[in-house]
């Protein structure tokens, strides 16, 4: 079986039999991941048999299945099941009970099912290298987040705890998804919690401090519902302003995206 290629697999009575293991993918709209040939590079250099599968999962109950069996070695947990993913596992790590989502599992020395959180180093490591001097310009500073589910609480973690960013502006289509990360930002310290702020209309955008680190955490999609175009005209108002930072979007299918395009204008 190839190991550069992306592939289905089906769970069946034949796989306990089979010596070699796999890491997963799970997800929705992942068979276009490159991530396979990296990760399968590691397994190798390890001298691990371990072959890694770009998993297209309809439902968080089929990853749950994948990253049950015995062949499980480990799991990348992507949109949307970054949340919905935490209560199926048997235990979570303080860094991802923190943050709120799981992007990782892994097997314990138990054979438990252990999520944890590493999609902050990557979103800090990314804005880190887009600014001029590789250094930390954005601390102290407003920061923005665009969209409000699993991958958007990472964000938090790595503009508030990791560069010290200032109010953090939230932008999204869904109100009560807003409400829910605010929420959940309560698990930080008290009297040492990110400042979130829902931005809600243009004019409000309009009055703000330009955010100088920017994620987006969103699908790349054309906006068509009310909401949808309400949410992508506040942010192409706050990045239209005349104060650049960096930009990183954590959709990568296209490579040049929607939010990207608007912040290259």
């Amino acid at each position: 079986m190839s190991t550069t290629k992306t592939e289905t697999l089906k769970l069946s009575s034949s796989h306990s039999a089979d010596e070699r293991k796999y890491l997963y993918l799970a997800g929705v709209g992942v068979t276009h991941s490159i991530g396979i040939h990296l990760h399968n590079y590691v397994a190798n250099s390890l001298g691990h048999s371990w072959s890694f599968i770009n998993q297209e999962c309809r439902t968080v109950e089929d990853a749950v299945a994948f990253f049950r069996a015995p062949t499980f070695a480990g799991g990348v947990v992507t949109m949307p099941y970054k949340k919905t993913i935490i209560p199926f596992l048997d235990e979570l790590d303080p860094l991802a009970t923190l943050i709120g989502a799981c992007n990782n599992v892994y097997l314990t020395e138990e054979g438990k099912l252990r999520g944890t959180n590493t999609d902050w180093r990557g979103i800090k490591g990314c804005l880190l290298s887009g600014t001029l001097t590789g250094g930390n310009e954005g601390k102290g500073k407003p920061a923005l987040i665009i969209g409000a589910g699993g991958a958007s609480r990472a964000a938090v973690y790595a503009l508030f705890e990791e560069l010290g960013c200032g109010e953090i502006y939230v932008v999204n289509r869904d109100v009560n998804e807003v409400e829910d990360l605010i929420e959940d930002s309560k698990a930080y310290n008290e009297g040492r919690r990110p400042r979130l702020r829902h931005v809600t209309s243009v004019e409000e955008a309009e009055r703000l401090e330009a955010p100088f680190c920017i994620v987006g955490t969103v699908p790349d999609f054309e906006a068509k519902s009310e909401e949808e175009l309400k949410a992508r005209a506040i942010v192409e108002t706050l990045l239209r302003k005349d104060e650049k930072g960096v930009l990183l979007d954590m959709c990568f299918k296209p490579r040049n995206t929607r939010i990207m395009r608007m912040g290259k204008r």
